[in-house]
């Protein structure tokens, strides 16, 4: 049977296989979205409905876990260098900003959240992205200002006069 031409299939990375295999998955999809409450899940061998073990400790159940988030950049890594897109849906980056500001880092390309969190999660990954985008400036800055004079004048001449 022909696909459509705009039909799209997506894999949905829940389980911790699919951050190792990738590359196997990665064939047969058009992309991934993660699925952060599951991987979290599957990654730290914990049942995330269980309160007592998250009253003991929340940490039994977080998506911050250095596990988990090496999963979901593993996953956004390896799946960008096959050229598939990598989303995410979940509740952690209506929940953490900080996940959200390491999914954007990591190169996540959609993130999906409950209606009631699209704005807040909207201005805050244009936030995030202003951010890296002053960072990544002030880098350059640095590097022009650390040329010899004669060949930043000339790169300055360059860009604004076009040669």
């Amino acid at each position: 049977m022909d696909r459509g031409r705009d039909f799209r299939v997506y894999a949905m990375a829940e389980i911790p296989s699919i951050a190792l295999l990738v590359e196997d998955f990665a064939k047969h999809v058009d992309g991934f979205s993660i699925g952060s409450n599951d991987l979290t899940q599957l990654v730290l061998g914990t049942d995330r409905d269980n309160e007592i073990l998250v009253r003991q400790d929340p940490r039994y159940f977080d998506e911050r876990d250095p596990a988990v988030l090496r999963a979901m950049y593993e996953i956004i890594r390896r799946a960008h260098a096959m050229n598939k897109s990598v989303g995410i849906c979940g509740q952690a980056p209506s929940v953490y900003p900080e996940i959200t500001e390491f999914l954007v880092r990591a190169g996540i390309d959609y993130v999906s959240v409950n209606p009631d969190a699209v704005i807040t999660t909207r201005l805050l990954i244009d936030s995030i992205e202003r951010k890296i985008l002053l960072e990544e400036l002030k880098e350059l800055r640095t590097k022009l200002m650390n040329t010899d004079p004669d060949t930043e004048f000339r790169n300055i001449l360059n860009k604004v006069f076009k040669g």
